[in-house]
């Protein structure tokens, strides 16, 4: 049973952290690297996107493809081009990131670019917010949501927040909170939350946040906070799971490792999302871990990723 993974597929150009400054060109992209994470884990994953019909766009299909990542359902256009991202990193491996995007090719997938053969094989369908930006956008990745949910997807949510992506922060938290209202799964980063209960049409505390999430379906909440322990919620329980410390070198693709550590190791162990307690969730976040503090170890997004292999 395999993972679909919705969104954007983009180049990540990685500063090599000289005077002059000198980039090199990585394939990335949120749900793109939580793609190729699954299936370089020997899972199944599908992503589905657009790209552009240029050399970038072209680079990034071969390098999905390369890593056995079904891109059957990926359109190209040549309306736009394939957004880029430019990483610069501090002494600590921690990212800044400046876009070339919008305009950009993964913005212009809209409803009707959704098969209903896309939903019929998996068992997750998983997107970030960065495909909520614009208006047009967001309205494509709520019909894929709903489309996943009729066909009896679990649906999961990493916020994974740029805010520099945002034309306004006007419509950002109502947007993120009616995927929210969609999900099953809900990730986020502790500053992710604190930005969500501070620009909510009520603000409100990190725990009235989480129960809010609750309230409106969710089944899992995953908080995580760099190096400190993960916390992780059900609508009755909580638990941390304690991270191994790492010399971490690039965290570009960090967050996204875990979570698609997560989603594999749930897939594999054939967890049901709907009546699963707490400790049936405990070793996929204890997995994912584990994938996240390999990939903080080495450069770029899809290279960075470990393998089954690493993991043994």
């Amino acid at each position: 049973m395999s993972v679909i993974c919705f969104g954007e597929v983009l180049i990540d150009f990685l500063s090599d952290g000289k005077i002059p400054e000198s980039f090199t060109k990585y394939a990335g992209g949120a749900p793109a690297n939580v793609a190729v994470a699954i299936s370089k884990l020997q899972g199944e994953s599908f992503f589905c996107g657009m790209v552009g019909n240029d050399m970038f766009g072209h680079f990034l299909l071969e390098q999905l493809q390369c890593y056995g990542v079904n891109t059957q359902w990926v359109k190209v256009t040549s309306v736009a081009k394939t957004a880029l991202a430019f990483v610069s990193l501090d002494e600590q491996g921690e990212r800044s990131f400046s876009f070339y995007r919008p305009p950009a090719a993964d913005l212009l997938f809209r409803n009707t670019d959704f098969s209903p053969e896309l939903f019929n094989q998996a068992k997750v369908f998983h997107l970030c917010s960065n495909s909520l930006t614009e208006k047009s956008i967001y309205h494509a990745s709520l019909a894929g949501v709903k489309m996943a949910k009729n066909a009896g997807l679990a649906i999961s949510f990493d916020i994974n927040l740029r805010l520099n992506l945002w034309p306004s922060t006007r419509y950002t938290a109502e947007r993120i909170w009616h995927i929210i209202g969609n999900a099953d799964i809900v990730k986020f980063a502790q500053e992710e939350l604190e930005f969500l209960c501070n620009n909510s049409n009520k603000p409100s505390t990190l725990e009235q946040t989480i129960a809010r999430c609750f309230e409106q379906g969710v089944k899992l909440v995953i908080v995580t906070n760099g190096a400190k322990p993960i916390s992780v919620y059900t609508d009755n329980q909580m638990s941390e799971v304690a991270i191994k410390p790492m010399p971490a070198s690039d965290t570009t693709a960090a967050g996204d490792s875990f979570i698609a550590g997560v989603l594999f190791d749930l897939v594999k162990r054939e967890i049901a999302i709907d009546g699963a307690q707490l400790n049936d969730y405990l070793p996929s976040i204890a997995f994912g871990a584990q994938c996240a503090a390999i990939t903080v170890t080495r450069f770029g997004s899809f290279a960075a990723l470990p393998t089954a292999q690493d993991l043994n």
